[in-house]
């Protein structure tokens, strides 16, 4: 078959990958002029590995991603360095990144609740019935289970900071999945995850798939002569006999307006959230404790979700002795930031990076960058089983794959490559 994949991120790459090895004809289309989607990097002149514009990495339980980096024989550029996750309690910074850390944390007392805490943790990652949980919200589940103090603490600081007004709606389900499948070990890729992704780039071009950077794809439409699908962009036209789109849900209903009703309601009606990152490269270090990445509580004060030192995880020397900081939030899309520059930004964050360590001055910053995306974190609802749009659409020869599909799982790359490589068999006929 001839097929066209639109969007060069994990999903489309790792569809693109299974169908080219079946032998079919692949284009791949991509917006960007690269590849890797959000979990593409940027790389300074001095840099000798790229930073990725929104933090990523990889947990030791990601079998579809290191599966697949294993077929692509490049297993030996994985890396798994050992970071420190910390949490906030009276002002003073915790680590909390294993079993002995979380009953060590002083946050959740001594008694009862530290219990409860651990028995809801046991219990989340032996059980596998997810879709008893999907009919009650976190909120309520680990109000009643966990207790309101463990909650209050732990949990609800991390639904608001991840769905904002939409965390009381989040079924338990999605809980379950993070704390189910998630490790404590992170790991990246020598060079970054960019290094990867052009290397996997590389890989498909040698199997003869055509990957169209800069190639927008304006518009899907049916071919009723010929039975064939017409992929637009601003170059041309071309047919396909099968077209798999990688894209967000409202992306998918903007190329594709000739969808069913149905089908396009299900796609509209599909929330998420947006996302936002600053990076800067500084010239000191801003955790003097070597701390990777830390949660930041809103009711604290902080202006977004999470600070993150990359060079407390990898070396500085990768970066030409510069600091690398990432601070990140997930917003509505509406949200003010998203019309806000990089330096009324900085501004905005500036106070904040004097609570992590207080030596710190504005001229440690040496240059900042900003990245948004307004689709970045579906927002599953009660029952989000029940309403997620089909791979293969309506359209004879049309299949959506993105990150809106993969609930009860969370977004992340691992999951990119698991519902691209699914994509491709729905589309070979191996289901």
């Amino acid at each position: 078959m001839k097929i066209a994949i639109v969007g060069a991120g994990f999903s489309g790459m790792a569809a693109a990958y299974d169908l080219a090895k079946a032998g079919h004809g692949i284009t791949v289309y991509e917006a960007a002029d690269h590849v890797g989607g959000l979990a593409s990097g940027f790389k300074e002149p001095h840099w000798d590995w790229s930073v990725e514009r929104f933090y990523h990495h990889w947990f030791a339980s990601d079998v579809h991603m290191l599966g697949l980096i294993e077929e692509l024989g490049l297993s030996d550029k994985v890396l798994f360095p050992r970071p420190y996750t910390v949490l906030l309690h009276n002002d003073k910074w915790y680590p909390f990144d294993s079993i002995v850390q979380a009953l060590l944390f002083p946050g959740l007392g001594w008694g009862l609740d530290k219990i409860r805490f651990g028995l809801v943790g046991v219990y989340l990652r032996l059980t596998s019935n997810w879709r008893a949980l999907e009919k009650v919200t976190a909120d309520a589940w680990m109000r009643k289970w966990a207790g309101r103090r463990v909650y209050e603490k732990m949990w609800e600081p991390l639904l608001i900071g991840k769905f904002g007004a939409h965390y009381r709606d989040v079924p338990m389900s999605w809980f379950w999945a993070r704390l189910h499948a998630r490790t404590t070990r992170l790991g990246t890729f020598e060079g970054g995850f960019q290094a990867f992704a052009d290397a996997f780039a590389e890989k498909l071009r040698g199997m003869d798939v055509e990957i169209k950077l800069s190639t927008a794809v304006t518009k899907i439409e049916r071919e009723q002569a010929k039975g064939s699908l017409i992929v637009e962009t601003e170059a041309g036209d071309e047919a396909f006999d099968r077209i798999l789109v990688t894209a967000s849900p409202q992306g998918m209903a903007r190329l594709s307006p000739s969808l069913p009703n149905d089908y396009l309601a299900g796609l509209r009606q599909l929330k998420h959230m947006g996302a936002l990152v600053m990076v800067m490269s500084l010239r000191r270090q801003l955790s003097e404790e070597g701390y990777y990445w830390f949660n930041l509580p809103k009711s604290a004060g902080f202006p977004f979700l999470a600070l993150v030192e990359h060079t407390n995880y990898v070396s500085r020397e990768h970066f030409g002795g510069d600091h690398i900081v990432y601070a990140g939030d997930y917003l509505d899309p509406e949200h003010e930031y998203f019309r806000l520059g990089k330096d009324e930004l900085l501004e905005r964050f500036l106070p904040s990076f004097k609570r992590i360590n207080p030596k710190f001055e504005r001229d440690w910053v040496k240059k900042v960058w900003v990245f948004k995306s307004a689709y970045a974190q579906p927002v599953p609802l009660l029952n989000q089983s029940q309403h997620i749009p089909t791979i293969e659409t309506p359209v004879e020869g049309l299949y959506f794959a993105s990150m809106s599909q993969v609930y009860p799982w969370d977004r992340g790359t691992n999951f990119a490559v698991e519902i691209g490589r699914r994509a491709a068999r729905l589309m070979m006929g191996k289901v």
